[in-house]
């Protein structure tokens, strides 16, 4: 099968590995200069996959019009969330709509987590105000406790893959899973979604409170009232509780907060040792998504009315400069109340 890739950051990397490996033939588009000559030549990105090399069967371009030509069965989005929208609109812009219409294409797989800045919509709401109406059913989301590292190495992963046909989503199950990686299905895109995208702020905080020295007591609480937070937004937004529960919510929130592969804890980490947000951003070369996306939670759970202490706090961190150790002690004194 012939499979294209948007994206050839660490996670679009390490899946394109994953589907070749599963005897798919694989294009994917990057378009960072050094890094696509990096893959192109010596068939490795050193710094967000180091010791990996890929298989043969995977290819490389920067033109969207090598990928329309391609005629792929899948496409997965693996583009930063605050950036999706404007890669949909240049690949509009490079007349290669024909992307998304080929007869061939089954499915539009996203495999980024976010909620976009501004219009405050998860990433298969951005998809439906930018694709074509005749696609809405082929688009699904791919979430769970997946760090790209892992993966690629090919420890033993599990995550869900979520949508609104079943067959389709069945099929995108066989493509996927193989012996170290197992895919269950969900019909609730919206819950996938959320709980990708809300962990991460979780994680930023639980990077936070490693950074001042705290304890497993602390780590503890931080992850069971944070998978309230994400559970009261989802409810909000007419998501499935038991979404949460699985690998895109509580699964996923206690990989990203407790490892060492985190971006999103690392930025935490960072921040609780003493550093401003601005010099942690300017020493890294990948994207800490949750960052941005604590910003829109934020908005989005005033616009909502939804109480989140935890992500109200990490967004003040963040964005108002306040002092970790006295957001810790207002989230301490908050008014006693019923679990």
């Amino acid at each position: 099968m012939k499979i294209s890739i948007i994206g050839g950051g660490g996670w679009g990397l390490s899946l394109a590995k994953l589907l070749a490996e599963n005897e798919h033939q694989i294009l994917v588009w990057e378009y960072n200069p050094e890094f696509l000559q990096s893959l192109r030549t010596l068939r490795t990105n050193p710094v967000l996959l180091p010791n990996i090399t890929l298989p043969n069967e995977i290819s490389f371009t920067d033109s969207f019009s090598e990928v329309a030509a391609f005629d792929s069965e899948l496409i997965l989005l693996a583009t930063p969330c605050q950036f999706i929208r404007h890669t949909l609109k240049s690949i509009k812009k490079s007349n290669c709509e024909e992307l998304w219409l080929s007869p061939r294409l089954k499915a539009i797989v996203n495999v980024a987590k976010g909620i976009e800045e501004y219009t405050l919509l998860t990433i298969d709401k951005i998809l439906e105000e930018e694709l074509p109406e005749a696609v809405y059913q082929k688009i699904c989301a791919l979430s769970g406790p997946s760090h790209a590292e892992e993966v690629a190495r090919g420890l033993p992963t599990t995550v869900v893959i979520a949508g609104s046909d079943e067959k389709l989503l069945i099929w995108l199950q066989e493509v996927f899973s193989n012996e170290y990686f197992r895919v269950y299905r969900s019909f609730d895109i919206l819950g996938v979604e959320i709980g990708g995208a809300v962990k991460n702020i979780i994680a930023i905080a639980a990077g936070i409170i490693s950074g001042l020295g705290f304890g497993d007591n602390t780590m503890g609480a931080l992850l069971t009232r944070g998978i309230v937070e994400i559970s009261r937004l989802g409810a909000k937004l007419q998501a499935k509780p038991e979404t949460f529960l699985g690998l895109s919510g509580i699964g996923d929130l206690i990989t990203t907060a407790i490892s060492t592969h985190s971006r999103n804890r690392f930025v935490g980490y960072q921040i609780g040792q003493g550093k401003t947000l601005s010099e942690i951003q300017a020493s890294m070369q990948m994207v800490a998504e949750g960052i941005t996306t604590t910003n829109s939670v934020y908005h989005l759970a005033l616009k909502n009315e939804v109480d989140m202490p935890i992500v109200t706090q990490v967004y003040e961190i963040l964005y108002r400069q306040k002092e970790p150790l006295l957001a810790m002690r207002e989230l301490m004194l908050r008014e006693l109340k019923a679990e």
